[in-house]
């Protein structure tokens, strides 16, 4: 029996159609998996479900009443809370401050601070996180940040929750814990709209699924009644051919990164690598290993770290992200919004940060040039935009990432270091991406790629480091790629 109902949802925004009269029921007690392309309007209907947007048009019905919040205050009286894909905290604060920011426990106008902790310690534990409430959430790591935000939806006894890509940045025992609590959370009749690219996550949790594409629904089906290639074809509208990747019937060129020794204390150390021209070399590790710290030093950005890193034959100075930057080396990190990117500056803006000292002239930008550069890069990498102008807080996750990678590209760097490649993004820009690297790796650049998902590094690498404890665990070469392999190297077991 229909529960929750959309009727003619539609969304404009400058230039966009985000949603064009979407329409379809989701059942009491269910798990219901929304999927699509990046820019398909999956999260833009969340977030009109949750009062964080409004609709121009079209009504949702919640169990047979006409609902329209226009604040998530409003939707939460309703019942309605939702798990952001781009977390929305305050860094500066606490976790049990970020927990009851709407509701802070009062005693004689001050506020209760063993009354606060007592409160984030019971919303957390409906999870099952074990977390100090008194940590800054600033500190966090992106995974744990994440299970925050679950924990100050699922506390709030919602009957509707909104859950846009949750293990987007979890570890696999935060993930299968996160699996964990949906089930939970069925079984006591709330309903879930579960939001994630992760074809093979859907297929294991949810009851029904509904596609979108360029703002309009598609298909609304059981998901015992179709097939992971069925949803993917017709999320693109096409069917998607994963081939080999080109660089690895090719040469490899000279070693363009070599890695002696490199510690951070606290963080990793003893860490010993190479990449040469043409290869692409992957680093796999469960949330903590220290594989995004490694990267991070490797562009400068740890002023505790030691070793010996050359880059083309020259020693590169540690801790000098200037250095780094000379040298050829560029970072696509893991958070885009926070590190990656000027959200406010627009796509032409960002495409060339990185390349503003070769397109300016005593201190002014030559714009015609930065222009056509511009075009040149968000051409290739295929991102959809309505204009150069717009800003890139307006893109999907997708493109937003496209831009990331744009902004070293249109610098020229020679070793590329890239942190979750596809994190947040869909099936049909995750191929994108990877031929993108892969025609990266045939140019003759040196790529290190950090990611989560093994079978992207199992696609893409000729070689994959592990990491486990802050150290290299092993390294696997293409002919002995396996997920089995690679998991047992990440958690320290030997295999059978």
């Amino acid at each position: 029996m229909s529960f929750l109902e959309f009727h003619g949802i539609t969304k404009r925004f400058p230039g966009v159609l985000a949603l064009d009269g979407v329409g379809f029921t989701v059942e009491r007690g269910t798990c219901h998996a929304l999927i699509g392309e990046n820019g398909a309007g999956k999260s833009t209907l969340g977030k009109i479900l949750a009062g964080v947007q409004t609709a121009d048009g079209g009504e949702i019905r919640l169990d047979g009443k006409v609902v329209a919040p226009d604040s998530p205050l409003a939707a939460r009286e309703l019942g309605i809370a939702m798990v952001h894909q781009e977390l929305a905290f305050c860094p500066n604060m606490s976790v049990a401050e970020n927990l009851c920011l709407g509701d802070l426990p009062r005693h004689f106008g001050f506020v209760d601070r063993g009354e606060l902790r007592q409160r984030a310690r019971a919303m957390l534990a409906t999870i099952g996180a074990d977390l100090d409430p008194d940590v800054l959430i600033g500190t966090l790591s992106t995974g744990r940040e994440q299970l925050v935000q679950i924990a100050a939806a699922v506390g709030t006894g919602a009957k509707v929750i909104v859950m846009d890509e949750p293990s987007s940045s979890l570890s696999a025992a935060e993930t299968a814990e996160l699996f964990r609590l949906v089930r939970e959370l069925k079984g006591r009749g709330i309903t879930l709209i579960y939001v994630s690219h992760r074809l093979e996550e859907l297929f294991a949790l949810c009851d029904n699924i509904t596609v979108l594409r360029d703002g309009k629904h598609v298909a609304t089906e059981r998901v015992t009644d179709t097939t992971p290639h069925r949803v993917v074809t017709q999320m693109i509208g096409r069917e998607l051919l994963i081939a080999t990747p080109n660089h690895l019937a090719r040469p490899l060129g000279a070693e363009l990164l070599r890695v002696e020794g490199l510690c951070s204390p606290r963080k990793f150390s003893g860490i010993d690598l190479s990449v040469r021209a043409g290869e692409i070399v992957g680093v796999a590790g469960i949330v903590g290993a220290g594989r995004s710290e490694v990267v991070e030093a490797l562009f400068g950005l740890d002023p505790a770290a030691t070793g010996r890193v050359t880059v083309k034959n020259v020693s590169l100075p540690l801790g000098s992200r200037d250095a780094a930057l000379a040298a050829g080396v560029g970072l696509v990190p893991e958070d885009r919004k926070r590190q990656g990117l000027v959200l406010g500056l627009n796509c032409r803006e960002n495409t060339c940060l990185a390349a503003l000292p070769a397109l300016t002239t005593a201190g002014w930008v030559r714009r015609a040039e930065e222009r056509t550069l511009a075009q040149r890069y968000t051409q290739r990498l295929r991102v959809k935009t309505p204009s150069l102008e717009t800003i890139t807080a307006g893109l999907s996750g997708g493109n937003q990432q496209k831009i990331a990678l744009a902004k070293w590209l249109a610098r020229s760097c020679d070793v590329l270091l890239i942190d979750e490649p596809t994190r947040g993004v869909d099936v049909g820009a995750k191929a994108e991406i990877y031929q993108l690297l892969d025609e990266l790796a045939c140019e003759g650049k040196a790529l290190l790629v950090v990611s989560s998902e093994l079978p992207e590094l199992i696609g893409l690498c000729r070689r994959i480091l592990v990491m486990r404890n802050g150290g290299l665990a092993g390294e696997v070469a293409r002919a002995d790629f396996s997920e089995a392999t690679l998991m047992r190297l990440m958690a320290g077991v030997a295999a059978a």
